[in-house]
């Protein structure tokens, strides 16, 4: 199962806060076995989050959306993840709880629109302050703040996807090659990707930042038996063509 995201908020698309969501999620999910797939920006348009979640609501991706769930005028996600399934907004008793619980007396109408969400939705804890987020299907809403968001998710893979921890074991490996243009390297990573069907070959060039030498990362990531000798036929390669390589250090591994 894919994993997506959807990070909203006009503060991102304007630059007045650098989403730091992505990068987490990436380990979060790396930590367990999984990638991230895609993630998309939106700022805080109804239309745009409301046709962006029908489109996601159609596929089968896993998909985390951080941003717009509170209940002042620019917070849109609740209410347009409701039109894009095609349901009405109703308080959710689970949440509602919650909401009670918290405030008491000073439970006001304002403070239990955060326990809106789409009719048949489900209930995402927040231990950090108790106005919770919620699930439809395959899609999971938490705030955007991060301390609230990031254990969120983690509960909702711990609850949801352990099934899915681990089970394609990754390896990688790559070299640095020097003397040599991607173009030059194209049809040797066409012919090892085709050999090794459990194999993504991949390239990352720099163009020589802080006085480094211009040089291209090529390695394979993939099925941990087939990376060995995969890598070993993109360095024979890489000497045919007249390409000179050396190693490079694996990727850290998850925390």
């Amino acid at each position: 199962m894919p994993f997506g995201a959807l990070i909203i908020g006009d503060e991102i698309m304007r630059g007045k806060r650098q989403d730091k969501h992505m990068a987490q999620l990436i380990a979060i999910l790396r930590s367990r076995g999984l990638n991230l797939a895609w993630c998309e920006y939106l700022g805080d348009d109804p239309e745009l989050i409301t046709a962006t979640l029908r489109r996601t609501f159609a596929g089968a991706d896993v998909v985390f959306s951080f941003g717009g769930i509170g209940a002042t005028p620019d917070d849109h996600t609740r209410a347009c993840a409701a039109a894009a399934a095609g349901v009405d907004l109703v308080l959710h008793p689970e949440a509602e709880a919650e909401i009670r619980a918290r405030f008491g007396a000073d439970t006001t109408p304002n403070r239990l629109k955060m326990g809106e969400f789409p009719r048949g939705a489900d209930t995402i804890p927040n231990d950090y302050n108790r106005i919770r987020g919620f699930s439809l299907g395959e899609h999971h809403f938490v705030p955007g703040f991060p301390i609230m968001a990031w254990p969120m998710v983690e509960w909702v893979l711990e609850t949801r996807y352990a099934h899915l921890f681990h089970r394609r074991p990754e390896a990688e490996a790559s070299i640095m090659v020097y003397d040599s243009a991607e173009s030059t390297l194209t049809p040797l990573m066409e012919a090892v990707e085709a050999k090794y069907r459990g194999l993504k070959v991949f390239s990352l060039p720099s163009v020589g930042e802080g006085g480094r030498r211009r040089h291209i990362e090529l390695g394979v990531r993939g099925t941990p038996d087939e990376v060995p000798s995969a890598l070993e036929e993109l360095k024979r390669g890489v000497t045919a063509v007249g390409g000179k390589w050396e190693p490079h250090a694996a990727p850290p591994a998850p925390a």
